[in-house]
């Protein structure tokens, strides 16, 4: 967290030097938060594939919406020539084309004329309503189903993100991809499919029209439809990585949300409400500028739609007027005939007469012409947006999966283990660095035995069982499971004979009795109960009013630290691992509660392989085997008679603990990082 932060003008005059030089996350995607690995930005072509692959499952339900949208389309082409029979064959002398009268059986009383005009007007209107309503609820509704079955997808993948990953993208960080991104993907159904087809059948058949009733006037209104080709090349293509760093600052800002939150205590005990505040306002400064950019980006395709429709109808408005005035005028000099003189001679066909009302229902049909058009140029910008969701989901999408091959191995049935853990000459780096954290470790693990893992914070104790628990898998050598190399089992199946209980403890927000029963599948209230007792639990629990059924709040807000490890503890008993593994898990009790909790440890780690990383001798006198480890190396391994007979480093620590206990107070040892009562003291080492 840096201490100096600049404020959001000058970090908005860099983004905008580094969007011009294409360094910004949207288009160069070497942001924080996407795969690094990526070279270059997926086409248009290639997400609208990814688009249909994700469709295909509602492709039915999507097609009978497309057949409604058009039917509804088609029939809302036909109202807008009522005006032109309302204002020449009602209105007007001209007669009716001879085709309407034959075909429609159009009365030629003008009264009863304007009656059907009117009632056929209004009842095709209400059938279009209705057709075009059903699809845009089968759109709608699909949509929907689509946006819950892509965040399912986008969920299942990371949650099988490697750890380093997970880490990376942070809680907010997944839930803004989870919420905006994943949710905007299925908004494409509207963007690229429902409303191309409905602006497209009016296109066609606004075009149709158009040239039946004056090819001359619809020639001039046909200039107008490159020009969104033009618009979508200098503009949207543009706006799509703007918009891509526009979800990017939204994802970093959730994520400092959530830390800050989750980090309240250290926030206040610190008193760094203000810096928060500032910090967050900084960045939300700066999305508000980014935004704002988008804005005028996306305007300017509005702005120059909004002068073009407007222009062109003026424009035909003109042309046809001055032709209808020159006819008029050259009937009034008496060198020309009226259209109703033309027509019964047989000059012209009724349908070809420039008049009033031809006039006016082509400038109507002109505006059914453009407005597709429009809403096409002008909905790009949302599309894009859309677009930029979908691409970074099919990011998220691309990205390894946890311990790549660790689907398809061999699957384990939990009584056929028995727990022997065998590690040969294993090294391990954690992705992205260079440095050893374990190197050349060689351990063997009988089955139900117990191993205490003892050694300096930093040393790797956590690593080594992070590894045995195949969170990670080694770089170099061999972990072994009843003589199976890990990697060769699948690793769901293997994860099913863990039970795993950490120093910082993660509970749920929900009753206790549920965070209990995550240990096991349709554990029963009675199983949750009894080990509740085993777990010294049971006691504290029935203080609560609701007992069993009591709100913990997030994290476990409302249970204190050692309230939360025995409920921790008690959810790893109902688990009935095969492979136990405790990292400090009795470190927040006080000494009564340890005493309890260590008699029911002890009875689970008999059943199972299990090891426990701890400072306190009480812990690891009585395991089966300690191993020291220091630097990334096991320096020393046996029983704690064998291992105070040497005299070695784990009996100067146990010397150090024991003379802390007694009251003395003495020297530090090289490397010691922590001055903890009670604990075998820690130094410096690897992280």
């Amino acid at each position: 967290m840096s201490t100096h932060a600049r404020g959001s003008r000058k970090q908005f005059e860099q983004y905008r030097k580094d969007f011009k030089a294409h360094k910004t996350e949207g288009t160069s995607r070497t942001g924080a938060g996407h795969a690094i690995h990526k070279k270059s930005q997926r086409s248009f072509v290639t997400l609208f594939k990814s688009f249909l692959r994700l469709v295909h499952k509602y492709r039915g339900t999507i097609a009978i919406a497309l057949t409604l949208v058009s039917c509804a389309t088609l029939l809302s082409l036909i109202p807008p020539y009522s005006i032109k029979l309302i204002a020449d064959n009602v209105l007007g002398d001209t007669p009716l084309p001879a085709f309407l009268a034959e075909t429609l059986k159009l009365p030629q009383d003008k009264g009863q004329l304007l009656k059907v005009v009117v009632l056929g007007f209004i009842g095709i209107s209400v059938i279009a309503m209705t057709i075009g309503s059903t699809g845009r609820w089968l759109a709608t509704r699909t949509t929907k189903r689509m946006q819950a079955d892509v965040r399912r997808k986008v969920f299942e993948r990371a949650v099988r993100l490697p750890m380093g990953r997970i880490q990376k993208l942070k809680s907010g960080g997944v839930a803004s991809i989870l919420r905006e991104d994943a949710g905007s993907v299925a908004e494409l159904i509207f963007g690229m499919l429902y409303n191309p087809t409905k602006a497209i059948i009016q296109l066609i058949g606004s075009l149709i029209v158009l040239a039946f009733m004056n090819w001359q006037l619809l020639l001039g209104s046909l200039i107008l439809i490159p020009s969104v080709f033009i618009t979508h090349r200098a503009w949207i293509s543009r706006i799509r990585p703007l918009f891509r760093d526009i979800r990017a600052t939204r994802q970093r800002i959730d994520s400092h949300a959530t830390e800050a939150f989750g980090g309240m205590r250290v926030v206040r005990a610190f008193g760094r409400q203000r810096s928060e505040t500032s910090r967050f306002t900084r960045n939300n400064h700066l999305l508000a500028r980014m935004e704002i950019l988008s804005w005028w980006w996306s305007r300017t395709v509005d702005i120059t739609w909004s002068l073009l429709i407007p222009g062109a109808s003026a424009g035909l408005l003109w042309f046809g007027g001055a032709q209808i005035l020159n006819d008029a005028a050259q009937v009034a000099a008496g060198v020309g005939l009226t259209n109703a003189e033309r027509i019964a001679a047989g000059l012209i066909l009724p349908e070809d007469a420039m008049t009033i009302g031809s006039l006016m229902a082509f400038l109507a049909y002109v505006a059914w012409l453009l407005g597709p058009l429009a809403t096409l140029a002008s909905s790009a910008t949302q599309v894009q947006n859309s677009l930029a969701g979908l691409d970074r989901v099919l990011d998220l999408m691309d990205e390894d999966s946890e311990l790549g091959n660790a689907k398809g191995g061999t699957v384990l049935e939990q009584a056929k283990v028995a727990g022997a853990i065998s590690i040969r000459n294993m090294s391990f780096t954690y992705p992205g660095h260079d440095q050893e954290v374990l190197h050349d470790i060689n351990l063997e693990v009988q089955a139900g035995s117990m191993v205490a893992l003892v050694g300096p914070s930093g040393a790797g104790k956590t690593t080594l069982s992070n590894l045995v628990a195949r969170f990670y898998d080694p770089i170099e050598g061999v972990i072994e499971l009843d003589g199976a190399d890990l990697t060769k089992i699948d690793v769901d199946s293997f994860r099913t004979l863990l039970g795993v209980v950490e120093q910082d403890i993660f509970l749920f927000d929900g009753t206790i009795a549920q965070n209990i029963g995550y240990g096991r599948r349709g554990a029963t209230r009675q199983e949750i109960e009894e080990v509740a007792k085993q777990a010294n639990s049971h006691e504290f629990i029935s203080e609560f009013s609701d007992g069993f059924d009591t709100l913990i709040g997030e994290r476990g807000v409302r249970l204190s630290g050692g309230q939360r490890q025995r409920i921790a503890i008690a959810r790893a008993m109902l688990a009935q691992p095969t492979i136990l593994i405790l990292d400090e898990a009795t470190s927040n009790l006080d000494t009564e509660s340890e005493r309890l909790i260590q008699e029911s440890l002890h009875r689970l780690t008999s059943t199972c392989t299990s090891f426990v990383i701890a400072h306190r001798l009480s812990t690891i006198m009585h395991a089966d085997q300690i191993v020291v480890i220091d630097h990334g190396k096991i320096i020393e391994k046996g029983t704690h008679a064998e291992l105070m007979e040497r005299c070695g480093v784990y009996e100067g620590m146990v010397q150090l603990q024991i003379s802390g206990q007694n009251g003395t107070k003495p020297p530090k040892a090289p490397g010691d990082a922590e001055d903890r009562p009670n604990a075998i003291p820690a130094g410096h080492g690897h992280h």
